[in-house]
């Protein structure tokens, strides 16, 4: 499942947080509680990189995550270029 860090300002407040979820959804402001705040910009990270003891681990958010990422390792990697071109071109080359 597709993972995000949506970034949000309240225009009602001027507060600035960030909070992941599972879809580009709106949100509450923890600040004053005013509703329906869209993300102004959002992070995948459905697919992170994790350094290890010099190996690169690549993880990938699964489709039964709902509630948090539940990230598993899909491939280990010498550096983190070649993990990097896992995560973007879907397959090496």
């Amino acid at each position: 499942m597709a993972w995000y860090r949506n970034h949000y300002h309240c225009g009602d407040c001027g507060t600035d947080w960030e909070d992941e979820w599972s879809c580009c959804c709106d949100d509450e402001c923890p600040e004053c509680g005013s509703r329906h705040w869209s993300p102004l910009a959002s992070e995948d990270l459905t697919e992170v990189i994790a350094e290890r003891k010099s190996i690169f681990a690549v993880l990938r958010s699964p489709a039964h995550a709902s509630d948090r990422p539940r990230y598993t390792q899909i491939a280990e990697f010498s550096s983190r270029e070649l993990a990097a071109k896992l995560i973007v071109d879907g397959e090496l080359t």
